[in-house]
């Protein structure tokens, strides 16, 4: 694949140079819109992608105080998909880690007065990953996953733009805005958005038509534990088809570098099923 020196048309993207990149793990800048300035993406692209190869995308969402760097940097999320993918348990697929748009401690992954941050993720940090690597929408499948912050982040943003996943998966989900803003240390704007535009459950049932395939885990001894279980249960009554698990474990990277592969297990059975109904 040419380095983005060679890509005339990447103006708006710096990007590592191969020379210096380790385990696959390409380190993007780009400029962005919704931001009105500069965002951050870590990619992993499995060894031996050919150019314009079309792999299936995977967007993972890191939690309050995380980075783009965090799922590789702290959940070794590469390696798991490299483990996987040699296995043959799943095929290779591309991990784009965006940061969050970095407002404050926490954005929410929400377009409000600090910045289009939900905007940077569906259109701009996608759209970045998508022309570095010569991907095109309708052969390259795109899935949102996240942890935390990020678990809330896919499960509404999936549920918004319903038609641009082909699946999502979130770990230890906040699933109210309550408890982000109470979890970060400062002042947050979150709070000032219209509860209808926050609320997950209201997303899934709006789009209920249209909703990939999704699933969701919490573990037993997580502090948002109660919020998985109201919200599995209002899911189970509202009629709407999903996966919901507990694992033993708390709030923790141990956990979702365990649970990680649950997400990869879900999203290839997606793409084989898909396969089959298409005959």
């Amino acid at each position: 694949m040419p380095a983005p020196a060679d890509r005339p048309d990447l103006t708006d993207i710096e990007a590592s140079d191969p020379r210096f990149e380790r385990d696959g793990i390409r380190l993007l800048t780009v400029m962005s819109a919704a931001l009105g300035g500069r965002g951050d993406i870590s990619v992993y692209v499995p060894m031996g992608t050919g150019p314009g190869e079309q792999l299936p995308v995977v967007l993972l969402l890191h939690g309050s105080y995380g980075s783009h760097w965090a799922w590789f940097g702290k959940g070794g999320a590469h390696r798991t998909a490299r483990r996987l993918a040699s296995a043959g348990t799943i095929r290779p697929m591309v991990l784009a880690c965006p940061s969050d748009g970095l407002w404050r401690s926490s954005s929410g992954y929400v377009n409000q007065p600090g910045g289009a941050f939900e905007t940077w993720i569906v259109q701009d940090a996608v759209g970045a990953v998508r022309r570095l690597l010569d991907l095109r929408p309708e052969t390259s499948p795109l899935f949102i996953a996240g942890l935390s912050m990020g678990g809330y982040g896919a499960l509404r943003l999936g549920a918004k733009h319903a038609g641009l996943f082909a699946g999502i998966s979130a770990h230890s989900s906040v699933t109210r805005v309550g408890p982000m803003t109470e979890s970060v240390r400062e002042a947050t704007s979150l709070d000032t958005i219209p509860p209808a535009e926050m609320d997950i459950l209201g997303w899934v049932e709006r789009r209920r038509a249209n909703l990939p395939p999704f699933r969701f885990d919490c573990g037993v001894d997580d502090h948002l534990l109660a919020g998985n279980r109201r919200l599995h249960d209002s899911l189970v009554a509202a009629g709407i088809a999903h996966v919901y698990a507990e694992y033993p474990g708390g709030h923790t990277w141990e956990y979702w570098e365990a649970h990680l592969e649950d997400t990869l297990l879900f999203f290839e059975s997606v793409l084989r099923e898909a396969a089959v109904a298409a005959g």
